[in-house]
């Protein structure tokens, strides 16, 4: 568990410092080399503890907003500003990006990446090559996997501080009231509790883009695409959620309001603009980003985009991120892509007997409680050699 926390911080902060990276790399160092997904670098292992204390964004054993605020001076801008005036915002930030994560999981569970923040591997789907000097960030992977992580961590910033306006846990935002007036037909009319999404949408855009935003290189146009595509899951597709009051459940008055999608129908709609993403290239002043091939329209501002092909995630592979798909649980009669012949990159598959205990003879008792007995089974499993 603590290994798991250890690589989402780390993934955290490569999606939200990437040009202060270095600063973290030190303190990570110097808790346990053996835990990093990647190698600190040589500058690290010269500095003092001292040094490094003034250098560190945050600590990357605890993820709150004091931590990660302690040092504001790595951090620029609006970062530094939301970290001096409204640390509680980071720490709807750093809920997000957890949300964010467990819908990747979700998301890519039975693709070769499964989005596993386990070993020593997930830092390498966003980086390739740790490179050396201020350069390092250039050799950050641009493919569709880099894409997605960056897309659903935005948009479940969005998510997280939105929801938490409308919980009344911010003192800066609360209820969006802004609708008034009736349907058109009258049937009903504005009113109730609606979702702040533009003040989500704001922070999450000046907390994630803001060190990025002042470059001008295709790897910020990428990061810059994507982020605003998984804002964008949110903020495009509120939905209406009503209710009615009257006497004995009657409809007599009926108030609508705004509200977000589930989070769920998000990581979903992400998906699927990975399915079908934009692989694109710089265009000659580097300010735009243009779709590969000469027949290919130009994407849209909710979809995702990469340069790079992806690696095919088969076999074990530090340097790409790639834990390989040996071991792997797979579905032998299915031929989509979780099933065996796919998963398993024709390799083949091996079968075996495994006891599972589960819940059995449920029964319910007035009032209101579910109990069940323990019941062991023999299930068979297929995993990939």
């Amino acid at each position: 568990m603590a290994s798991a926390q250890l690589a989402f911080t780390v993934f955290f902060f490569y999606l939200l410092c990437p040009t202060s990276i270095i600063g973290l790399w030190c303190p990570l160092h110097l808790v346990s080399a053996s835990r990093l997904p990647f190698s600190p670098p040589t500058d690290c292992r010269a500095e003092t503890l001292n040094q490094i204390s003034h250098r560190a964004v945050g600590s990357p054993l605890v993820m709150d907003h004091r931590s990660i605020c302690r040092k504001t001076r790595r951090l620029i801008g609006k970062q530094a500003e939301i970290c001096r005036k409204e640390p509680e915002i980071v720490q709807e930030v750093i809920k997000g990006a957890k949300l964010g994560t467990g819908e990747c999981q979700f998301q890519f569970k039975e693709r070769r990446w499964n989005c596993s923040t386990a070993d020593k591997f997930f830092g390498r789907i966003l980086m390739q090559d740790r490179g050396r000097g201020n350069d390092w960030w250039r050799n950050l992977q641009d493919i569709r996997e880099t894409a997605f992580v960056y897309a659903v961590t935005s948009a479940g910033v969005t998510f997280a501080v939105t929801q938490s306006c409308s919980m009344g846990e911010l003192l800066q935002c609360g209820c969006d009231y802004q609708m008034k007036g009736e349907s058109p037909d009258g049937s009903w009319e504005w009113g109730g509790c609606g979702d702040d999404i533009d003040f989500g949408y704001t922070k999450s855009r000046e907390f994630m883009d803001a060190q990025t935003r002042h470059r001008s290189d295709i790897r910020t146009l990428l990061t810059l695409h994507n982020n605003e595509a998984g804002r964008l899951a949110v903020k495009n597709f509120m939905r209406t959620e009503c209710k009615c009051h009257g006497l004995s459940g009657s409809c007599a008055v009926k108030t609508c309001w705004k509200k977000m999608p589930i989070f769920r129908e998000v990581g979903v709609r992400l998906k699927e603009r990975f399915n079908g993403a934009f692989q694109v290239m710089g265009s000659n002043n580097g300010k735009h980003l243009i779709p590969v091939g000469d027949t290919i329209k130009a994407p849209t501002a909710e979809d995702l985009v990469y340069t790079n092909e992806s690696p095919n995630f088969c076999k074990r592979n530090r340097k790409t991120g790639s834990q390989g798909t040996k071991g792997r649980a797979c579905n032998a009669t299915s031929m989509g892509i979780g099933g065996c012949d796919l998963l398993c990159c024709g390799r083949g598959y091996k079968e075996r007997q495994v006891v599972v205990e589960e819940n059995c003879k449920c029964r319910f008792h007035w009032c209101c409680v579910v109990k069940c007995s323990k019941c062991t089974a023999v299930k068979t499993v297929h995993e990939c050699l």
